[in-house]
Order: C-alpha cells, then structure tokens, then sequence
C-alpha cells in the first residue's frame, strides 16, 4: 500500500522557519521524482519544489526561490522542505507528490499538512 505522509506544519509568525517531511512507503523511492506542491484556501494547487530521483535536478516556484530548499533522503524514503523567511502568502496546505515518469499510473499524493504564516 503506498503511503506519503506529511509532518511539521504549523503556525508561524511572518520570517520564521518551518521544515516539513514526507515520509513514504509502498513503492520504489529511489525511482521516484519527488515535489512538494500548496492550495491556499479558494485558489487552485500550485507547485512549490521538486527534485529528480537522484537529486541532481531541483528546481522550484518563482515565489519561493531563495527561501525554500527542497532534499530528500533516499535512505529514509523521506523528502523534506525547509521553509525560511516565511510570508503570510506561503500559507496553504502543503503536499508531497511522487511521480515516476517512466511508469504510467505511477502518481501518489500525501494528505497535506496545514502550514500558517500569521502573527
């Protein structure tokens, strides 16, 4: 059964950190492209970050770059976002997506973790 579940959202106040983890089972990790998208609440799921199965390829938002660094941990089966300098309009509920692009069908979605930008 594969599984993505995301941790450490929260409420933060405006230029705080937050480091989310998605942690997952099920599939071949390692053959997996990885990325992190967001929905703010009446707008539609944009992307944020995503890194190739070997991690040399990373690539992220417009909106982020510079603040955000997307890793993962092909020991651990885990990628994970480090979110820096946050601003009220990075609040969203945040998503893991996996995506082997050689295997059609190979496509997964985590649950989402609420991240908060308030003071």
């Amino acid at each position: 059964q594969v599984r993505l579940v995301e941790s450490g959202g929260g409420l933060v106040q405006p230029g705080g950190s937050l480091r989310l983890t998605c942690r997952t089972s099920g599939f071949t990790f390692s053959r997996f492209s990885m990325n992190w998208y967001r929905q703010a609440p009446g707008k539609e799921r944009e992307y944020v970050a995503g890194l190739t199965s070997d991690g040399e390829s990373i690539t992220y938002a417009d909106s982020v770059k510079g603040r955000f660094t997307v890793s993962r941990d092909n020991a651990e089966n885990a990628v994970f976002l480090q979110m820096n300098s946050l601003k009220p309009e990075d609040t969203a509920t945040y998503y893991c997506h996996a995506r082997d692009y050689f295997t059609p069908g190979a496509n997964y979605w985590g649950q989402g973790t609420q991240v908060t930008v308030s003071s």
